[in-house]
């Protein structure tokens, strides 16, 4: 009998490095940091010191992803990680709350992408099409358009999927730094008789902005978000060509690319439009940081930002279904789901039902954003997932080396063991922090009912998972698998 099919091994340092790049980039700088005005009402001009606050978890739990990465190389990394460090169960919590939370962010992001078209048949004074794009029924057609576009790519396997994404990140950071120099070159004065002249429309006095310790940390727990999308590339794990080198290696990259993009694209938008024009202006419609510079620019750069920003927001949903589609599979190769999402295509090599079930939930997310009338509600749930994911990978390192000494051993980031525990239980504290801030926001939000809130619907996903992850294991055990051998070793590469 022919071996069946396997992951292919196809992706360089710079394949892996692109995935986690183009995860983290996208809504999360052009829209998360303008929207969080009305996300969390009274952060203000706090938006920058929360974004820097924000990356210090995000630091500690990409330092515990690399550390694990390093010591399993295989496709589904957080699911291996924790199953292999603490138990088969967390591993499954760990792994099915981030493919929960990061499948209705990719719908999220498709639902998004229509409103970057609309600003830039506005800036192109193409009226009729930008009111025909504006309405709701078109929009979720485009979104679900995208979407399963992006599905297609990745089922054609990783040439396709390389061939789309790195071209797609080079003109994305090209477009980007245009905006980086726009936003630091122009000033309030500036922005202050665009206004004027564009809409005739002068631009009020700055209000008092107290601090405020709990709207801060609420903000930054949203804006971690932005800093999400490292993991996709330890889900890879079972197709880079030099797993254990190059995986902590990406991730490194990607972490530090992002932060430093983040900070100079942000804090350039917040140089020239204030703070609380956005913050007034985003109580009554969907803002995004080109649209907002495009007060001071002509049609042309307009058009130019905007179709950069639509190419960030697109590049962010390859990488994520990837990383999605990965951990469906390495469920189904432990036994913990359904084998048929296993299936590797013969020629693609790529695991054709877990991707098409990921483009199916991400379609949820595009049609919940669509009634619930607020994107904010995904990016909510994304938080909780891969804050509840983040904890259990910090305890994950720190379990390793007591429950599987000998995956340990592999570790190559990090070595010492009294720093590795440092860095993890700092990650530990520091996230458990985020995720308590973040879910007494969403407990005490107004809502106009319980299914708009993010904790309970995050809870009812993981009852539902637990039920079918039980039934599984149920017939695992009766079939005499030994829990405890298939739970203490890797997969086959």
């Amino acid at each position: 009998m022919p071996s069946p099919p396997r992951l292919a091994r196809d992706l360089g340092l710079l394949g892996l490095a692109a995935t986690g790049i183009c995860s983290m980039i996208g809504a999360s700088i052009n829209v998360v940091p303008i929207m969080i005005q009305r996300n969390v009402p009274g952060i203000g001009p706090w938006v920058l010191p929360a974004f820097a606050f924000a990356a210090l978890p995000a630091l500690l739990a990409a330092l515990s992803y690399a550390m694990l990465a390093s010591a399993m190389p295989r496709a589904g990394g957080s699911y291996l990680y924790a199953s292999r460090a603490l138990s088969p169960y967390l591993g499954f919590v760990a792994s099915f709350s981030q493919w929960f939370g990061l499948s209705i962010a990719i719908g999220v992001v498709s639902y998004i992408i229509p409103t970057f078209v609309r600003d830039i048949a506005i800036a192109a004074g193409w009226t009729d099409a930008a009111g025909t794009l504006q309405q709701p029924s078109v929009r979720l057609l485009m979104a679900l358009i995208v979407l399963w576009g992006f599905v297609l790519i990745n089922l054609r396997g990783l040439g396709a999927y390389q061939f789309t994404l790195i071209p797609l990140m080079l003109l994305m950071f090209l477009a980007g730094a245009i905006v980086i120099a726009v936003g630091w070159h122009f000033t309030y004065a500036d922005f202050a008789a665009a206004l004027l002249a564009k809409e005739q429309r002068e631009l009020p006095p700055p209000p008092l902005a107290p601090f405020h310790l709990r709207t801060f940390l609420s903000a930054s727990a949203v804006l971690f978000s932005s800093f999400i999308g490292f993991d996709a590339i330890a889900q890879a794990g079972g197709e880079a060509r030099h797993p254990s080198r190059d995986l902590p290696r990406a991730i490194g990259i990607a972490v530090l690319v992002t932060a430093t993009f983040y900070f100079a694209f942000a804090g350039a938008v917040y140089h020239t439009v204030p703070w609380w024009f956005i913050a007034s202006e985003a109580t009554t419609r969907d803002l995004t940081a080109p649209g907002l510079l495009g007060y001071l620019l002509d049609s042309r750069f307009t058009i130019l930002i905007v179709a950069g920003a639509a190419i960030a927001l697109t590049n962010d949903l390859p990488a994520m279904i990837l990383s999605v589609s990965r951990l469906m599979f390495a469920w189904s190769a432990d036994g913990i789901f359904p084998k048929r999402l296993g299936e590797i295509h013969p020629t693609r090599r790529t695991p054709t039902a877990a991707i098409l079930v990921s483009g199916a939930m991400a379609s949820i997310g595009i049609l919940g954003s669509h009634f619930a009338g607020d994107f904010f509600l995904g990016v909510d749930l994304l938080v909780v997932s891969m804050l509840v994911n983040f904890v259990l990978m910090c305890m994950s390192v720190l379990a390793l080396p007591r429950t599987n000494p000998a995956l340990a051993a592999n570790m190559q980031v990090i070595k010492t063991p009294a720093l590795r525990a440092i860095v993890a239980s700092s990650g530990i504290i520091v996230l458990l922090l985020f995720l308590c801030v973040h879910i007494w926001k969403d407990l005490t939000a107004p809502t106009s009912a319980w299914y708009f809130r993010s904790t309970p619907v995050w809870l009812l996903t993981m009852i539902i998972g637990t039920l079918i992850y039980r039934r599984e294991v149920a017939a695992l055990t009766r079939s005499g698998v030994s829990l405890v051998e298939r739970f203490s070793t890797l997969p086959p590469d």
